[in-house]
């Protein structure tokens, strides 16, 4: 049975690329919301044939406006939407939003997590110093990417790395990723409160 997916960007797009490319299983992509005007995202998604919405997020750089998330809330509700994919959605989702679709958010995050959350993953674990970095898919919940983990794939750091070029080899990980965690929701293997492996 067909689960209908939801992708949330303010970027370029390239997971939402992957999602729409990828085998998710029974997971389709509907639709792609963004709180950017001027996300490329959307030319994205005109390209791939799926559709797209800039929906007002409030006044608030970081975070939704209450009203506002509601709305999205609303708005993903009334459409049929049962699982929403953050592909770098860049606002906290902490209201409305997550009591909708509370175990059914998904996030990718560039780190190796519980290892550097927040902003700028990369660059924190290339400071850092670390031999080994990589990315998570998670579950979201109330705290910055804390929710439960269900696929992570590492990533050595090379000696000749800097930042950004270990920022796009943990992205080619993350497009590899992100589809096969969304499949296995799809499927019943992975739920919020348990990941079956």
């Amino acid at each position: 049975m067909e689960t209908k997916i939801a992708v949330l960007a303010s970027g370029a797009g390239s997971n939402f690329k992957a999602l729409v490319a990828g085998d998710t299983g029974p997971g389709t992509v509907d639709i792609l919301l963004t709180d950017n005007k001027d996300a490329g995202a959307l030319k994205l998604a005109e390209e791939l044939g799926i559709e797209s919405k800039y929906l007002y997020p409030g006044k608030y750089k970081t975070r939704f406006g209450i009203v506002e998330e509601e709305f999205w809330a609303r708005f993903l509700i009334h459409r049929g939407v049962e699982l929403i994919c953050l592909a770098g959605l860049m606002r906290i989702i902490k209201g409305p939003l997550l009591e909708a679709f509370h175990g059914r958010i998904m996030n990718i995050h560039p780190s190796l997590l519980p290892a550097f959350p927040g902003l700028d993953a990369q660059g924190q674990a290339f400071n850092y110093g670390v031999k080994v970095a990589g990315c998570t898919v998670h579950y979201v919940d109330n705290g910055t990417d804390t929710g439960p983990i269900i696929l992570q794939e590492s990533v050595v750091v090379l000696e000749s790395d800097h930042r950004d070029s270990l920022a796009e080899r943990i992205l080619t990980k993350e497009h590899e990723i992100y589809p096969k965690a969304v499949k296995a929701h799809c499927l019943g293997r992975a739920v919020y409160s348990k990941v079956v492996r």
